[in-house]
């Protein structure tokens, strides 16, 4: 290509439509509608097909024919761009989600645009190194999620929207120990907390980024801190606080209910389809700025005279562990999110080759023919840069969980003192200014960004206009 033996236009476009096919398979923007609806279908099946396997085809994809990419700048300038809109895209819609499947799956489209930003620099080693991490820590959150809609069912019936919506969670973790324990390490290794897996490629793939962009740097860094926030979040509205199942028509009001308030607080902004809104409080009750009610002793009291039986066997009022047969693929995955990190790690043994540290393992797999780091690698890591550029990246995750815990962490008694702290400040335009953007990024996150409505509306109704206008013409002047 460089010595014009092949036609350069034909080859971008040959490239172009090959990173289209990546981009379908991978859930890239703007094809990543179809990844959250397919949480539709077995948990299982969203585990090893929706997490580790079939996504990452698309990646794996870049990542062999990464030498022909490599020798046309636009399209990897194109690659980076669309990896690096992707994984900000998709943090910011799991943001307000309710259905822990559903937050689960735009989180996996944001780890897929890691690995795609990564690819688009030029750097494959970090992306199929992240493609191994996440395969393991995705998969167990996913059948974690599992085990918990599992032990909700018997509770809520077989109903998605009920046994998967978070909101009717909550206190879980003392009613299934097992696998709150292994979700909470899936969690914290999607984080990015050392030891576990996924910190040490994410941690590459930032180092890499800044190398190359510090505009790519700056999102991938902010992107890890949101990450840090909604996945903590989906932990603590499962398996912190109280069980809310039993609330969900609990009201002081005719017209309160459970399912007519935000869960970010206010009432629910127009655009937001009521039918899929649940909440932790009764009508009335902002989340953020009102006074949320204490679980007095007559309300559990009354939760805890529940008849378990009904007159039927198995009838739980609780949520109740499950079987060993879910629970053993939980702790074989939970080893491997554990320790499958250490076979990246770089060593500063100076081993070379083609210019680049070697890994310890997978360094003559990982390694790409052609790479962009090569002057910045050649010599082995430096550890005081490593352990630098791992201060940063768990500060920010270490940050966004700390936000989270405060919004969504032991919020009986942390929005009790809140609503005290703003019944002394006065209304601002600053503060209404500030629930303006609240409601704004609320409403954007629970509307998907609004891009399925968009897709729904010019499509989906133009493609059936046109057809209905083809008919009309076809029985009534043809025929």
């Amino acid at each position: 290509i460089p010595n014009n033996g092949i036609n350069s236009l034909l080859t971008t476009l040959c490239a172009f439509l090959l990173f289209l096919g990546a981009v379908a398979k991978s859930a890239q923007f703007p094809l990543h509608v179809w990844l959250p609806d397919a949480m539709e279908g077995p948990t299982p099946i969203s585990a090893l097909i929706h997490a580790a396997t079939m996504v990452a085809a698309g990646i794996f994809l870049l990542a062999r024919l990464l030498p022909l990419f490599i020798s046309l700048p636009l399209i990897m300038s194109f690659i980076s761009l669309v990896g690096t809109i992707t994984l900000f895209l998709g943090a910011t819609l799991a943001l307000a989600q309710r259905d822990i499947k559903r937050s689960l799956a735009y989180s996996t489209m944001s780890q897929l645009g890691y690995m795609m930003l990564a690819l688009g620099i030029g750097s494959s080693q970090a992306a199929l190194f992240h493609l191994i991490t996440h395969a393991y820590s995705k998969a167990l959150l996913f059948l974690g999620s599992g085990s918990v809609i599992h032990s909700m069912e018997p509770l809520v019936g077989y109903s998605p929207d009920k046994s998967q919506n978070m909101v009717l969670m909550g206190g879980l973790r003392k009613y299934v120990p097992i696998t709150r324990t292994t979700f909470l390490w899936g969690t914290l290794s999607l984080c990015g907390i050392p030891p576990l897996a996924c910190f040490w490629s994410k941690d590459e793939i930032l180092s890499n980024s800044w190398l190359y962009s510090p505009f790519f740097g700056i999102i991938a860094s902010f992107t890890a801190g949101l990450t840090a926030f909604y996945m903590f979040r989906i932990y603590l509205l499962t398996f912190d606080g109280y069980l809310r199942v039993h609330f969900q028509n609990y009201s002081s009001t005719k017209e309160g209910s459970l399912y007519s308030i935000s869960l970010w607080g206010k009432r629910i902004p127009k655009g937001v389809n009521r039918d899929f809104i649940l909440s932790t409080t009764k009508s009335g009750v902002s989340f953020f700025s009102q006074n949320i009610s204490k679980i007095h002793g007559n309300t559990r009291n009354r939760i805890g005279s529940f008849s378990t039986s009904f007159g039927v066997k198995n009838t739980f009022v609780y949520p109740h562990e499950t079987g060993n047969t879910m629970l053993f693929p939980l702790f074989i995955l939970l080893l491997f999110t554990l320790f499958i990190g250490s076979i990246g790690i770089h060593f500063d043994n100076g081993v070379m080759d083609n210019g680049i540290a070697e890994l310890t393992i997978l360094s003559k797999w990982l390694t790409p023919s052609i790479s962009f780091f090569q002057e910045s690698s050649n010599s082995s890591i430096n550890s005081y840069e490593f352990i630098t550029n791992a201060i940063s990246s768990v500060s920010l995750a270490m940050f966004g969980l700390f936000i989270a815990y405060i919004f969504y962490g032991s919020a009986y008694s942390f929005f009790q003192n809140l609503y005290l702290i703003n019944s002394l400040v006065k209304e601002s335009p600053k503060k209404c200014f500030l629930d303006q953007v609240k409601k704004k990024i609320y409403s954007w996150s629970y509307n998907r960004g609004y891009i399925d409505i968009f897709y729904t509306r010019v499509f989906i109704l133009g493609i059936r206009g046109l057809t209905e206008l083809t008919q009309f013409f076809d029985k009534g002047v043809i025929d």
